[in-house]
């Protein structure tokens, strides 16, 4: 299919993909009348009229929670290791966007690493966690079972999901959420198959998902055990979640930097910042940036080791080779 012909045809100027998906892309474009734009193209058969309010609700959601800025990084960062209390805070805003969005009435049906920006506001010392990638969200009472029940990525898909009969909720999501806080942890997910017939046998002979060695923290484990609950009617909701003894139980394990950051904009100066958040002032919700940069620092540090290495060796290699042709040559002769 010829997607920037269609781009033409209807207005635009195609300037480049943005990404695509199985049922459609989405590119940058120019609009006369908008500028810039993103434009998201699909298939005809995949058209649900539905999608279009809940569109229009999802903007307005999105536009009440937005701030300025470019979200920098993801939460895919595979050798990045923060502090608990660090770790906590981030775990607490991404469970508060999804009980926001599951108060609304939707479900997003692909939350992933990938779908988690971090953003840092310029100045501030903090970073943001923000929930992306509207395409597959809808109304819960929307759902279609038997169109709707795979829409998401394959590793991050509920137990439920792979049933004949699939029930699709919120509770998908749930799950998903708790696979993102396992590889955030762990650097790895708990059952990895690259193909849904393969993941299904797979998941019809578990029972649960174990208890990996990484997590050592009791109460983390037994918060991410409900999320991952393989029974969906037993599985906490988010705001279950946010009231789990992991959050609410270790009010000493905060840091001195989160502390600080949450008295400096506990002003009301601060109300009428375009970066500003309400959970900005409480200390539980803080991730100071200082933290994440470190990593960041740290592991460019590692890369640049591992290259230098490389290159050692390939040299290294190179000589060896080199004498070993002079020597045959000397033999030859």
């Amino acid at each position: 299919m010829d997607w920037e012909d269609i781009l033409r045809k209807s207005g635009y100027v195609p300037i480049r993909q943005l990404g695509q998906g199985s049922f459609g892309c989405v590119y940058l474009s120019y609009d006369l009348q908008e500028k810039f734009v993103a434009v998201k193209i699909f298939q005809k058969d995949k058209y649900d009229p539905g999608e279009i309010n809940a569109g229009i609700e999802l903007w307005k959601i999105c536009l009440s929670n937005a701030s300025d800025g470019i979200c920098k990084y993801d939460a895919k960062q595979p050798q990045i290791t923060l502090p608990k209390y660090a770790l906590r805070a981030l775990m607490k805003q991404i469970l508060e966007g999804i009980r926001s969005f599951h108060a609304a009435g939707f479900i997003h049906r692909d939350i992933k690493c990938s779908n988690i920006l971090l953003h840092s506001p310029p100045g501030s010392g903090l970073v943001h966690a923000k929930i992306s990638d509207f395409g597959f969200a809808k109304k819960e009472d929307q759902i279609n079972e038997k169109s709707d029940s795979n829409a998401g990525t394959l590793i991050y898909m509920s137990p439920e999901q792979f049933h004949e009969n699939p029930i699709i909720t919120q509770k998908v999501d749930i799950y998903a959420v708790g696979i993102t806080f396992y590889h955030i942890i762990t650097h790895k997910y708990p059952v990895n198959e690259k193909y849904f017939g393969e993941l299904k046998k797979k998941m019809a002979l578990l029972k649960g998902i174990e208890r990996p060695s990484e997590i050592t923290d009791n109460l983390l484990w037994d918060l991410l055990s409900k999320l991952l609950e393989f029974d969906p009617d037993k599985r906490i909701t988010a705001d279950q979640a946010i009231f789990h003894p992991f959050f609410t139980s270790q009010e000493s394990d905060i840091s001195v930097e989160q502390f600080e950051l949450a008295a400096l904009y506990d002003f009301l100066e601060y109300e009428e910042d375009q970066y500003f958040t309400k959970s900005d002032i409480n200390p539980n919700f803080i991730v100071p940036e200082s933290k994440y940069s470190k990593n960041k620092i740290n592991q460019k540090n590692k890369r640049k080791r591992k290259i230098k290495k490389k290159i050692k060796s390939k040299n290294k290699i190179k000589r060896k080779n080199k004498r070993k042709n002079k020597n045959n040559n000397n033999n030859n002769k």
